[in-house]
C-alpha cells in the first residue's frame, strides 16, 4: 500500500508435548522449540515492526529454580535482537559446560528460555509509545505457580475505560489504562478467584498446602475463567496466555475479526496469526491446519491434552478483509487466489475507463505488495481478449481474417514501471525541498510509455492519498502518458478502524476529505457537519448502548463514483499534465473475492460491535472540535 498504515500484531504459541530429549533424538537439537519459535515469529514479521517479545515456561522445576523467562525488544530489528539475547545466553553457558547440548534436561535446568511452553509476539503498535513497556508478552507475577500469568495478543478493545473502571470496582489498582494490562488483570482476577476456591475445597478434603499445588493445576478450568473475564469485551482479539504451571490458552473474539490458526499432533501444539507460518515452519499440509472458530478458545493442559471450548456465543462472522487485501502474507493459497480475484474484479471498470483501447494501455503496479492483484487484472485482460477472439471465430458469416489476426497479436502491455529506492532517506525538513525528495523515492522505467498511452497502476488501497499526490503521480507523469488511471484493489476507506488497525482519525482519509469538498460544492457542508455532530454528541451524552453510525450520513448523498472523481481532482496538481482517474474496488467485488472475510466497516461503516459505532461518532466529534486525539 502506497500510504503505509500500522496494523495488527502477530502471535505464536508452541507447546512441546514430549520431553526435550525426544526432540534431541528425533530432530537433532534440544533447542528445537526455540528454533521453531524464531521461524514462526520471522514468518510473521510483516505483522510487527516496532517490537517483539518471547516468553517460555519450563515444566517440573523444583522450588527455587527459575521456570519463567521473558525477553523483549523495541529496537529496529526486534526479533533478531531477542533471539540474539537468547543465543548469547546459551553460548555463555556452553562455554562453561560444552556437553549441555547433548544433555537436554540438564540444558533446561541451567539455561533460561529453554522450556516446553513458549509464547511469541510481534508488535505493530496502534496505541501507546514505542517503548519496551508496551511490548508483549506482559507478565503478571505471583509466588503461587498457578497465579503467574503471561499474556500477549493481537487486539484492540473499544471499551477499555469501562473495563478499567470495573477492575477498580473489584478493589484492584491497575498500573495503567492500556488494554493489554486491563485484559491481563481481568483474567488475573478470575484466575486468583478460581485458585483460591479450589484450594479451599482441597483443604476441606484434607490435603496439605504442598499436596494441594499439583491438584490445583489438575482442577483449574481455564474455560470458566475466560468466560467470566471476557464477558464484556468489545473489540477484535486473538488473545494468548500461559499459566505458570504449564497450561495455555488462545481465545478468539466472537465475530472472528482477528485471525487464529492452529495445528496439533502427538508432539506439538502450535498457534499463529497466519496459516502459512505454520505450514512453512513445520512443513504441514494446508488442510491439516485449522482455523479457530469465533468465540472459541484452544486450551492446552500441561500434560499435552488439547481442547477447543466455546467461551462466548459466536456471532455472524465478520473477519477483517484487510487481512486478505494486504496484511497477511500472500503465500496462503486462499489469500493468493483472493488477491487475484480482487484484481480481476476491477478490469471491467478499467476497460470502460480506457474505452476498450488495450493497444494503447500499459499495465503496472505500485507497490510490490499489489503484484498479486495485478496478476489477477492481467488474467482478466487475457480472458477478455480470448472472448473477443472466440466471438469472432464463431460468427456464422465468413470470419474477418484481418480482425482475427489483429486479435491474435493483441496482448496486454505489461511493464515494471516503478522500483522503490530503498537507499533513499527523506532527511530534509523544509516542505518544498522535502516534497521534491519524496517524489524521487521510486526509480521509474523510461521509454516504455508513449504520449498516446493510458497508464494503469494498481495499488492495494488508497488511505490518505499523500504518497500518491506528493510522489507517485508526479513520478508517473514524467513518463508522458495521456492518462494515468490509479486502481485500488480495496474500496474507499471512509471510517476508522478500532479493532487493531491504526486508522483512527477521519480527517486523514482522502475519501472523507473528498466528501467534505462535495458538500462544499453543493453548499451543504456546514449544515451536514452540524447535524452529524449534534447527533454524535447526543448519542454519547445519553450513553446509547447501541448507537447508529451517524457519520454514514456524510456520504449518503454521493455515489462512489462521484467521490472517486473528486479524489482524482484533489490529487491532481497543476503540474501534472496527464488526465488522472482513480478507480476503487466495489464493496460487492470485495465480498465476492473474499467470501470468508466479510469485515468491511472501514469501507461501509457497518461496525460489528456497538463499540465501533461509538468510536466513529467520537472520531467525528474530535474532527469538528479539532481535538487531535484518538477516538479509542
Amino acid at each position: 500500500m502506497s500510504d503505509a498504515i500500522k496494523h495488527e500484531c502477530g502471535i505464536a504459541l508452541l507447546q512441546l508435548k514430549k520431553p526435550l530429549s525426544f526432540f534431541k533424538e528425533k530432530y537433532g537439537s534440544a533447542l528445537y522449540g526455540i528454533n521453531k519459535m524464531y521461524l514462526l515469529m520471522e514468518k510473521q514479521h510483516n505483522r510487527g515492526q516496532d517490537g517483539a517479545g518471547f516468553a517460555s515456561i519450563k515444566y517440573n522445576m523444583s522450588p527455587g529454580q527459575r521456570y519463567i523467562s521473558r525477553v523483549r525488544s523495541a529496537e529496529s530489528q526486534p526479533i533478531q535482537k531477542i533471539f540474539k539475547t537468547i543465543n548469547e545466553r546459551i553460548q555463555k553457558q556452553l562455554e562453561v559446560s560444552p556437553d549441555l547440548l547433548s544433555q537436554p534436561e540438564e540444558l533446561k535446568q541451567q539455561i533460561p528460555y529453554v522450556g516446553e511452553l513458549m509464547l511469541g509476539h510481534v508488535r505493530y503498535g496502534t496505541f501507546g509509545k514505542n517503548s519496551i513497556e508496551s511490548v508483549h508478552p506482559f507478565l503478571r507475577q505471583n509466588n503461587w505457580m498457578h497465579r503467574n500469568l503471561i499474556v500477549a495478543g493481537n487486539f484492540n478493545l473499544t471499551n477499555v475505560n469501562q473495563l478499567f473502571d470495573n477492575l477498580v470496582d473489584l478493589g484492584q489498582h491497575p498500573k495503567e489504562r492500556a488494554d493489554t494490562v486491563t485484559v491481563m488483570e481481568k483474567i488475573g482476577h478470575f484466575l486468583d478467584d478460581a485458585v483460591a476456591k479450589i484450594y479451599k475445597n482441597l483443604r476441606h478434603e484434607g490435603y496439605t498446602k504442598a499436596e494441594a499445588s499439583p491438584l490445583i493445576a489438575e482442577r483449574l478450568k481455564l474455560s470458566k475463567i475466560l468466560r467470566k473475564a471476557s464477558k464484556n469485551w468489545d473489540g477484535g482479539y486473538a488473545m494468548a496466555g500461559l499459566l505458570g504451571h504449564g497450561d495455555s490458552f488462545v481465545l478468539r473474539d466472537p465475530i472472528g475479526i482477528r485471525p487464529v490458526y492452529y495445528y496439533s499432533d502427538d508432539e506439538i501444539v502450535v498457534v499463529a496469526s497466519e496459516r502459512p507460518a505454520i505450514q512453512t515452519v513445520f512443513n504441514i499440509a494446508y488442510e491439516k491446519i485449522e482455523e479457530l472458530e469465533p468465540g472459541h478458545a484452544l486450551i492446552t493442559k500441561k500434560g499435552g491434552e488439547t481442547r477447543i471450548k466455546k467461551i462466548l456465543e459466536p456471532q455472524t462472522k465478520r473477519a477483517c478483509s484487510f487481512e486478505r487485501i494486504y496484511f497477511s502474507r500472500g503465500g496462503d493459497s486462499e489469500i493468493y487466489q483472493e488477491r487475484k480475484d480482487l484484481g480481476k474484479a476491477l478490469f471491467p471498470l478499467v476497460h470502460k475507463s480506457i474505452k476498450g483501447d488495450l493497444e494503447n494501455t500499459v499495465f503496472s503496479f505500485i507497490p510490490n505488495t499489489a503484484e498479486t492483484s495485478f496478476y489477477g487484472m492481467i488474467g482478466a485482460v487475457q480472458d477478455h481478449v480470448r472472448a473477443l477472439l472466440t466471438e469472432e471465430l464463431t460468427k456464422t458469416q465468413t470470419p474477418d481474417l484481418k480482425a482475427i489476426t489483429k486479435m491474435l497479436n493483441l496482448k496486454p502491455r505489461i511493464e515494471k514501471i516503478a522500483i522503490k529506492d530503498a537507499k533513499l532517506r527523506t532527511f530534509i525538513t523544509e516542505d518544498s525541498d522535502r516534497d521534491d525528495l519524496v517524489a524521487h523515492v521510486y526509480d521509474i522505467t523510461y521509454g516504455v510509455v508513449h504520449d498516446t498511452d493510458n497508464l494503469v497502476i494498481i495499488d492495494d488501497s488508497i488511505v490518505r492519498g499523500t504518497t500518491l499526490q506528493k510522489s507517485i503521480l508526479r513520478m508517473l507523469d514524467r513518463l508522458g502518458p495521456k492518462k494515468i488511471i490509479v486502481v485500488s484493489s480495496a474500496p474507499q476507506i471512509r471510517y476508522p478502524d478500532c479493532y487493531g488497525i491504526d486508522m483512527a482519525k477521519l480527517e486523514e482519509f482522502i475519501a472523507f476529505r473528498a466528501a467534505l469538498v462535495l458538500h462544499e460544492d453543493r453548499g451543504t457542508k456546514e449544515q451536514t457537519i452540524q447535524e452529524i455532530y449534534q447527533n454524535c454528541l447526543k448519542s454519547i451524552e445519553e450513553q446509547v448502548e447501541v448507537p447508529p453510525n451517524y457519520v454514514q450520513a456524510l456520504y449518503d448523498p454521493f455515489s462512489a463514483i462521484e467521490i472517486s472523481n473528486k479524489i482524482a481532482e484533489m490529487l491532481k496538481s497543476d503540474k501534472i499534465k496527464a488526465e488522472v482517474e482513480v478507480i476503487f474496488q466495489t464493496v460487492e467485488g470485495l465480498h465476492k473475492a473474499c467470501p470468508k472475510n466479510l469485515g468491511d466497516w472501514y469501507f461501509t461503516g457497518n461496525y460489528p460491535t456497538p463499540g465501533g459505532c461509538r468510536v466513529v461518532n467520537k472520531a467525528f466529534i474530535n474532527f469538528v472540535e479539532k481535538n487531535n486525539k484518538r477516538a479509542y
